[in-house]
């Protein structure tokens, strides 16, 4: 890739296997910088290169733990913009909060429009994410907001597995909320969809009521954006093997994968679920069988150089 020379990429402490293929892909070396914790929890953050009138771009998920990282995002920030960047893009490839994108009952906050504000006054000149939960939070920013989505690697993917027969594949929506999302990767690839119709009494928790198409003998691949305990997922993939689904997989951008997701996902009716590296994983999910990782590095890698160099990124934003 063509790197502009006035450009620098630094990385939090969130996900730093994903950065460093970022930096492979780009073809550069990573922003030296010294990060440190005091013993109360305080961060201290210094760059220890001169980014006077560069482009900075910063690297780091909101995932767990994500107030920590939130912060030390925040803090880069404002390093960043004391010390004279020109501009400030905060990539962000799992935006925690985003759940929180409106008042759900009476006294509640809009979460993820506060982190919109923190993430501006703090000197964010751009945000660059990936699969938003809810697409409307572009709107909470002052600032471009560019929104990439995963579909184009799920259905490459997808194409390289099921190379010789896809014509028993049916993508599922797990709710009637990502019908968008269902069908802007069953169009490349020719298929069917069908919906779960759920119903959630709480958070986390949810029942599936029906299935919304015939998928008797089909390979149900649902997608997402983010699996959390897994729990709606795996009733999903119960629910359509009890109506005659001959097999089913899962690809979800965002693998929180909290409480009892592996176990959930190990007992479940799910042959795979296929996930990107957006969020750093510990042991027990490298480990699971049911479990394969897609990288979203080169993806990103091109996002970042088209954004340095004032290029369309539109290609990116299909859905």
């Amino acid at each position: 890739m063509n790197i502009s020379p006035k450009m620098r990429l630094f990385s939090g402490t969130s996900n730093l296997p994903l950065s460093r293929r970022i930096v492979e892909n780009l073809g550069m070396p990573m922003g030296e910088m010294h990060m440190q914790r005091f013993s109360d929890g305080e961060i201290f953050l210094q760059y220890q290169e001169s980014i006077r009138g560069l482009d900075v771009f910063f690297v780091q998920s909101t995932s767990k733990p994500t107030n920590a990282n939130l912060m030390e995002l925040l803090i880069a920030l404002d390093a960043a913009k004391r010390a004279s960047a020109r501009s400030i893009c905060a990539v962000i490839p799992y935006f925690g909060y985003a759940r929180q994108d409106r008042k759900s009952a009476s006294r509640t906050p809009i979460s993820a429009k506060l982190v919109a504000d923190l993430l501006q006054a703090a000197g964010a000149s751009r945000v660059l994410t990936m699969d938003l939960h809810a697409t409307q939070i572009q709107g909470f920013f002052d600032i471009p907001v560019d929104n990439i989505f995963a579909t184009s690697l799920f259905v490459e993917d997808i194409q390289r597995i099921n190379h010789e027969d896809r014509h028993d594949i049916m993508v599922v929506s797990p709710d009637v909320g990502g019908v968008v999302r269902s069908r802007a990767l069953a169009k490349p690839l020719d298929v069917d969809i069908a919906i779960v119709d759920k119903r959630r009494p709480a958070p986390n928790v949810a029942k599936v009521m029906n299935i919304i198409g015939d998928v008797q003998g089909r390979h149900c691949i649902m997608v997402d954006d983010i699996v959390d305990t897994a729990g709606t997922l795996c009733g999903a993939a119960q629910a359509l093997m009890d109506h005659g689904a001959a097999k089913v997989s899962a690809y979800v951008t965002h693998g929180v994968l909290s409480g009892a997701a592996i176990d959930n996902i190990n007992n479940s009716a799910l042959s795979e679920l296929v996930i990107t590296d957006s969020i750093q994983q510990p042991e027990k999910v490298i480990n699971c069988e049911k479990i394969r990782p897609l990288s979203i590095a080169p993806m990103l890698a091109d996002a970042i150089s088209r954004i340095s160099d004032d290029r369309s990124i539109s290609s990116l934003y299909s859905i």
